[in-house]
């Protein structure tokens, strides 16, 4: 069965990157829309349905932990969010999770890594 999945990172490459890296960890029944940052996020969401939704969380116009705020408030049973972010920092992780996300995964991340993270939202 098909999972759609909503990239939404304002880097086109990191966005190809999380594609590849899903892929290569064996996750194959995903289908992808991108967004460049929490606003096109947010269209993207009140447009569609999805599974899964990954954000970074240093974007301009609307940050990763904004979006994820704003999805939680919007979104009527709103999909598992996994924020990728390059900052482990406990505190901005704490932050996340605290509005709303449900996991979080470390740049740069291994296939076996983002099969931990991602997989048992995508089975």
């Amino acid at each position: 069965m098909t999972k759609n999945v909503l990239i939404v990172d304002d880097s086109a490459t990191m966005r190809k990157i999380i594609m590849r890296g899903i892929r290569q960890a064996g996750i194959d029944n995903a289908e992808f829309k991108e967004a460049g940052d929490g606003v096109e996020g947010m269209a993207a969401v009140s447009g569609g349905t999805f599974d899964l939704i990954l954000s970074d969380v240093n974007m301009p116009n609307m940050n990763g932990l904004d979006f994820v705020r704003e999805v939680c408030s919007k979104v009527s049973n709103p999909p598992p969010i996994v924020m990728i972010t390059t900052e482990g920092s406990e505190e901005v992780v704490s932050e996340a999770m605290s509005r709303g996300a449900k996991g979080y995964l470390k740049k740069p991340f291994t296939p076996e890594k983002i099969q931990e993270v991602i997989g048992p939202f995508l089975q």
